[in-house]
């Protein structure tokens, strides 16, 4: 991956960054500033972790020091922050009204069945088990992509353009939908370090309408993070099962 990535990925959401702009009466762009430090300083500790941090030593493939280095980071941003603005976050174990968490869960559980329905049918199959594979898809990518993305990304984000949508009592904005695409862009675009820009549209808009807005609207409707980084690691896990069905 090319270093200048992180700039595509912020570049392919300038669109929707401008719409934010335009529709929002009192934007705050500190906000926009901060997410953008912090989504870019994110980004670039997992490219220089896969980079100068290896773990074959211990025999370990995936990237575990960047996913450790980057919660490192989300958990110095959470605790310097006041209480009112963790809860914010989503760092609580508080969650919104019952009927409203049972709604997120049974969206996010519709999503997630027509996911696997889908994947059932395209997924290659016939993978040898293996248990890095699994222990790793189980933690470290709903843990700390749903801090950085749901959590603080929600936060910053909410606090740049207000949201002023209201669905089941529930307050949504430009950050939800910034989010929500940022997150499927970023698995679905990237410059090679030999500078040629790979563009998956099929996987940034699948990813956008099924994963990224299922574990959306779950962490909106709970109030927590602890869902969606439950909903994120049971994805990841359950693709995992299919490849070696």
């Amino acid at each position: 991956m090319s270093l200048l990535t992180p700039f595509i990925w912020i570049l392919l959401l300038l669109p929707f960054i401008s719409l934010a702009f335009i529709n929002t009466k009192k934007a705050n762009p500190k906000y926009l500033l901060y997410f953008l430090l912090y989504f870019l300083a994110d980004s670039y500790i997992q490219i220089a972790s896969h980079h100068y941090i290896s773990l074959d030593f211990m025999g370990l493939k995936f990237a575990w020091a960047g996913k450790f280095i980057s919660l490192i980071l989300a958990l110095t941003i959470i605790f310097s922050v006041t209480k009112k603005e963790r809860h914010q976050i989503g760092f609580t174990t508080q969650t919104n009204l019952r009927k409203q968490l049972q709604f997120g869960i049974l969206v996010f559980l519709g999503f997630l069945i027509f996911d696997f329905v889908f994947k059932m049918i395209l997924f290659p199959k016939g993978a040898a088990f293996d248990l890095e594979t699994f222990a790793f898809q189980a933690s470290m990518p709903g843990l700390t992509e749903e801090l950085a993305f749901r959590g603080i990304g929600f936060w910053l984000l909410d606090k740049a353009f207000e949201p002023k949508w209201n669905w089941k009592g529930i307050r949504f904005g430009w950050g939800f939908c910034i989010i929500t695409i940022l997150f499927a862009v970023a698995h679905g675009a990237i410059l090679t370090p030999d500078h040629q820009f790979k563009f998956d549209i099929i996987t940034i808009m699948y990813l956008t309408v099924i994963s990224s807005l299922s574990m959306g609207i779950l962490r909106k409707f709970s109030g927590s993070l602890i869902f969606p980084v439950i909903g994120h690691n049971c994805i990841n896990v359950m693709n995992a099962i299919i490849r070696i069905l």
